[in-house]
């Protein structure tokens, strides 16, 4: 099969039309028509995880965050970036990124998040008028002391550590999770009802002023966006069941904590 053809399956899941405008999901660098000798699947690219690709044999790479998120003005070796294109060019390996358009599709990031947790009923939090939507809303089986709950993201997310608002003093029900950067949808969640806030980062002062609203609970960007690579996966084996898929094995999270 041809890589096109990985490309139109992932795009026929998460829909390009629903990426937002900011962003520059699709393909990233190289060409379309060559044959798949293997997928790498990944969170973000590096030059560690092309030198992974390479290896294994994979001249294709799918990533969640886009390498060209913004134009290049030089192709050189400045910047990580500027190398990981020339390193993908020598090697003849084809770069594709689902970012926001998996963010909203259904099925997609938040909720891949909402069903590690084992949550039901999940919908999405904010939908749009492309059959996508921001986030999701969804239900514990049953309710779940809020500390409790929160040791529970800690362990599915593989968190170091959580960053939190007071405990709530009621159980939690109802969830409204947002993958990535998702704090604009913090309103959103307390407008639904939600019991407790899920996201991977959020500012600061957003925190303030919703004692006993809802439980805010963000488990770091990396570690809530991590399992796309095994959506990816899922979605590409429901299609081909003889293409060769490698979830990378480089952790390229570059926050550590101490």
């Amino acid at each position: 099969m041809k890589i096109k053809e990985v490309v139109a399956t992932l795009e026929e899941f998460a829909p390009l039309p629903l990426q937002d405008g900011y962003d520059n999901a699709g393909l990233q660098v190289g060409l379309t028509e060559a044959e798949v000798s293997g997928v790498l699947l990944c969170l973000d690219v590096t030059e560690a995880v092309l030198a992974e690709a390479a290896a294994k044999g994979c001249n294709l790479v799918v990533a969640h965050h886009p390498l060209l998120f913004r134009g290049l003005k030089q192709v050189g070796d400045t910047n990580y970036v500027e190398r990981c294109v020339r390193m993908a060019v020598k090697n003849d390996i084809t770069i594709y990124a689902a970012h926001t358009n998996l963010d909203n599709a259904r099925g997609g990031v938040s909720f891949e998040m909402a069903s590690r947790l084992g949550l039901k009923d999940v919908d999405f939090l904010q939908p749009d008028n492309k059959g996508g939507g921001s986030g999701v809303v969804a239900m514990a089986e049953c309710p779940v002391v809020a500390r409790d709950f929160v040791a529970k993201v800690k362990s599915v997310f593989g968190a170091e550590c959580v960053m939190c608002n007071a405990m709530l003093d009621r159980p939690i029900g109802k969830v409204a999770i947002c993958g990535g950067a998702g704090d604009f949808l913090l309103s959103r969640a307390i407008e639904v009802g939600a019991d407790a806030f899920i996201t991977g980062e959020m500012h600061y002062h957003l925190y303030f002023g919703h004692e006993q609203d809802i439980q805010i609970i963000v488990v770091g960007h990396y570690q809530s966006e991590q399992y796309t690579m095994q959506l990816f996966d899922r979605v590409l084996r429901q299609r081909f069941c003889d293409l060769k898929t490698f979830v990378t094995s480089v952790n390229t999270n570059p926050i550590i904590y101490v």
